[in-house]
């Protein structure tokens, strides 16, 4: 009985520390979720401000935009219209502004927000791209170019080109200015087919031509490459060591006509 006590009291200790555990892990759990009911996250959104102009509703806008308005029902943007007094102003006038000095003015052109000449509008949601176009390389948004809209119909069908609902790709949109890279190439590069946003970031990057890559890597993402030892590198079934060290794969010489070529099915001119 005597060589059976050391081990009650081990026991003993053991099982409060499991206790105190549990404890301490269950405090946690009922803070997190303290936490997660106290930190309801809400979206707050501030239609843009015309000194002087008040709201006159979606309705009042369709007396003369009726155009606009009759299909904005399959608009990416109609989603974001709720109901009840909390989404009052949201519609027309959450982008283009309150609308009754310009509904009196008989549409007079000061009198309303176009986000075609103000992509700050767009910004207000899409924080993320202001910043991105602020890179080094971007398309002219903001430098009186270009406009959002340009790429994006916020008032028909998908706001993003290429979308899961259209047998269109983000190319098509591209090719509206990019009538060269378009083609059609006797040899064309497959990766055109998944769109140029599979090489391009058209909203802005650190490098040259809106390259999502500025090297080789950008190639090699798609291009299977065997490495064999003690340094001959096979890309395509040839040794390319030689080669990867004059630059880019598009700039050494080498495979210039990225997009498609018509006299190479290796992308040469």
């Amino acid at each position: 009985m005597k060589d059976q006590a050391p081990t009650r009291g081990l026991c003993s200790g053991r099982k409060k520390t499991v206790r105190r555990a549990g404890a301490i892990a269950l405090l946690l759990l009922s803070l997190a979720t303290l936490i997660s009911c106290v930190n309801v996250q809400r979206t707050l959104f501030v239609p843009p401000d015309i000194p002087g102009s008040t709201f006159v509703g979606s309705e009042t806008c369709a007396e003369c935009h009726g155009g606009v308005s009759a299909h904005f029902g399959s608009a990416t943007h109609a989603r974001l219209m709720a109901k009840g007094d909390h989404a009052r102003n949201v519609g027309c006038e959450s982008c283009h502004g309150p609308g009754s000095l310009h509904n009196e003015s008989g549409g007079a052109r000061n009198t309303i927000i176009n986000p075609n000449r103000d992509p700050e509008v767009c910004f207000s949601c899409h924080l993320e791209m202001k910043g991105r176009f602020q890179l080094p390389h971007h398309h002219p948004i903001g430098d009186g170019k270009m406009s959002c809209s340009e790429c994006h119909d916020p008032h028909k069908g998908q706001a993003t080109p290429g979308g899961p609902f259209t047998m269109a790709s983000d190319s098509d949109t591209c090719a509206k200015c990019h009538i060269a890279q378009r083609g059609p190439f006797v040899f064309e590069h497959e990766a055109v087919r998944e769109g140029c946003t599979t090489c391009h970031d058209p909203h802005g990057t650190t490098n040259d031509k809106l390259l999502t890559q500025r090297n080789q890597n950008l190639c090699l993402k798609c291009h299977f490459q065997q490495q064999v030892p003690p340094a001959t590198i096979f890309i395509g079934g040839r040794d390319h060591s030689q080669f990867l060290s004059r630059g880019t794969c598009w700039t050494a010489g080498c495979h210039e006509a990225v997009h498609g070529s018509h006299i190479s099915s290796s992308l040469r001119f």
